[in-house]
């Protein structure tokens, strides 16, 4: 396979990579035939992937525009992925000039791509460095120029919890950053779950045991287990909802039944 020009050195571009596989559900051009063929292996189950994840990235506008709404003009966004239309800089600066963002990712693509998209910009930095190892993103150099910890931060952990396992504790790793956040600071959150999709859960997880075949296990939450990442926010109205009616900019019953496979919420620590 020959490696392309936008492909860093450093990465295994035998092995699929699940930003790039969302990278292609979304329909960029930043993943390879490997990502291709397990992203339609997974839609051979669950074909309505790709309005899951745009249903995600409208969910991620609309939040920003309300954090930034709010006040809030700082952001730091863990597990970004790989630069789309509308990212969270973009949303976020065009409703406050001058907000301040920091991506964080730990595959080498989704940062060197972050990376070329953000050269020249002031206000905007990536971070090579992983979820479960908050002390690692909090003590960036990246954070420590862009982020004032002492003013409210709007949080991101937009679709990457549910690719951390239990035994990764992920519920001390928000609540690690949550305390390292001032108050005011927010969460802004979608998680997949097997409650709402359009399918027998038997298969829906076919797709997810795709996932589980890469070596990236995508660990379907209830409701109730995804409401617990909220503890220490207070939640902002309408709660913890599937993503098409967290404050929708239409009408949520003409949105594909598969927009509704993952719940989104926002919370703010008082």
């Amino acid at each position: 396979m020959e490696r392309p020009a936008w492909a860093p050195r450093s990465i295994d571009i035998t092995v699929p990579s699940v930003s790039r596989m969302y990278d292609y559900y979304l329909g960029g051009s930043h993943n390879f035939e490997v990502d291709r063929e397990a992203a339609r292996k997974a839609m051979e189950f669950m074909p309505g992937l790709p309005k899951i994840m745009q249903a995600n990235r409208a969910f991620l506008r609309r939040a920003v525009r309300f954090a930034a709404g709010a006040g809030v003009t700082q952001f730091l966004d863990v597990g970004s992925g790989i630069p789309t239309f509308g990212n969270v800089h973009e949303v976020a600066q065009a409703a406050v000039p001058g907000a301040r963002v920091v991506y964080v990712d730990h595959d080498p693509v989704a940062v060197a791509h972050s990376q070329a998209v953000l050269e020249g910009s002031e206000d905007a930095a990536v971070v090579a460095a992983d979820l479960r190892k908050p002390r690692e993103i909090l003590g960036s150099h990246e954070v420590g120029r862009l982020i004032d910890l002492d003013r409210p931060v709007a949080l991101l952990l937009v679709a990457v919890l549910h690719f951390v396992e239990d035994a990764d504790d992920p519920y001390a790793a928000v609540a690690e950053l949550r305390d390292a956040l001032a108050p005011g600071s927010m969460l802004i959150l979608t998680h997949a779950s097997y409650e709402g999709i359009p399918l027998p859960p038997e298969r829906a997880g076919g797709a997810v045991d795709v996932y589980k075949n890469i070596r990236n296990p995508l660990i379907m939450r209830s409701r109730d287990e995804i409401a617990r990442f909220f503890e220490g926010y207070d939640m902002v109205e309408p709660g913890l909802v599937p993503m098409p009616k967290w404050r929708p900019d239409t009408a949520p019953e003409g949105e594909d039944p598969y927009a509704f496979s993952a719940y989104a919420g926002v919370g703010r620590t008082a």
